[in-house]
């Protein structure tokens, strides 16, 4: 009898570690720990999610694995010639052989049907592989940020791709880099030639000097939930690369994630919620940029505006006041 009730409870345990288990995300964990910050070359596997879009050979765009068989990436790279290229993963250099690499067709495309190719309103789309993957230490899937995210000012993230290192040159290796969520209103502040909407995330340094660029789009920018890595971006577009004051702009992935969810179906990928903790600082932010180009010149703010047109007005009234002495003495 002692034994009988031993074997329930056992099966019992195993029961309950199984259910507990199968609740555990499958999606963004890296096999290795490290990770050089600040625009340097990544590490192997370190972003395992991580996906070249390339096309008769040649990277064209980022992207990230969401499951065994769709990718996450921008609409604005998707033509209509998309089911000829291809999605490497695994990829750690461009130019050398990867052991670790895989690659596979595209099956189909489904574009955000809200996409805007002049506002980028919706600048997401999902890839169907032409057939799953296999999961290994340097291809894995990166978890979905869930609609209840939020990103508050100066959260730490994380953008990868083979883009433009903002001198023209493009890297072989894939990099990585740091930069801070910058909140919506501080963002529309900055880039006030453009409508940022709440579709819409951005990062990056007042200084400048950190950014996506130009081959890139489509690429995933992470941030970590002491658990997993999880995508609040898709990097969409941005004012120049890397200039003061000019954060990238990102699809913000936790407001498709009903879409997402629809469009994936049967194989769905892992969301997972990331939740900033303090003070929402952008709510307190005061825009005193006005919308010339920020090139050190005297139009770089409101206030500089305003000592330009003091300036020229008592620069005009020195003139009428030269011509009407210079009258007089005639």
């Amino acid at each position: 009898m002692a034994l009988q009730k031993l074997s329930e409870c056992v099966a019992l345990i195993i029961l309950i570690c199984h259910g507990c288990q199968s609740q555990e995300p499958e999606c963004g964990y890296v096999a290795t720990k490290a990770r050089i910050v600040g625009g340097q070359n990544a590490i192997p596997g370190h972003w395992p999610w991580q996906a070249s879009l390339q096309d008769a050979g040649f990277h064209f765009c980022g992207g990230s694995l969401i499951n065994e068989q769709w990718v996450l990436t921008a609409a604005h790279c998707v033509g209509s010639d998309i089911l000829t290229a291809e999605v490497h993963l695994g990829v750690q250099n461009l130019s050398d052989p990867n052991p670790n690499e895989v690659s596979r067709g595209i099956k189909q495309a489904f574009c955000h049907p809200g996409y805007d190719t002049n506002t980028m309103e919706n600048d997401i789309c999902l890839l169907e592989l032409s057939a799953p993957v296999n999961f290994t230490d340097y291809i894995k899937p990166v978890c979905l940020a869930s609609g209840e995210s939020t990103f508050l000012e100066g959260t730490n993230s994380w953008v990868t791709g083979f883009g433009d290192l903002g001198n023209g040159m493009k890297p072989d290796i894939l990099q990585e880099v740091e930069v801070p969520i910058v909140g919506n209103n501080k963002c529309s502040c900055y880039n006030q030639e453009f409508t940022i909407t709440e579709n819409m995330i951005c990062a990056g340094l007042d200084l400048g000097g950190k950014d996506s660029c130009q081959g890139d789009s489509g690429g995933p920018l992470v941030v970590y939930n002491g658990y997993v890595w999880v995508q609040a971006g898709v990097v969409s577009f941005g004012d120049g690369c890397a200039i003061p004051k000019k954060p990238g702009v990102y699809a913000r992935v936790s407001q498709y994630e009903s879409w997402i969810r629809d469009t994936v179906a049967a194989s769905e990928p892992g969301f997972s919620t990331f939740t900033s903790t303090g003070t929402n600082f952008d709510l307190f932010f005061v825009c005193t940029t006005s919308p010339w180009p920020t090139d050190g010149s005297i139009f770089d703010s409101a206030d500089n505006l305003s000592h330009f047109t003091h300036l020229v007005a008592l620069s005009a009234l020195a003139l009428v006041l030269h011509i009407f002495v210079s009258v007089r003495g005639n």
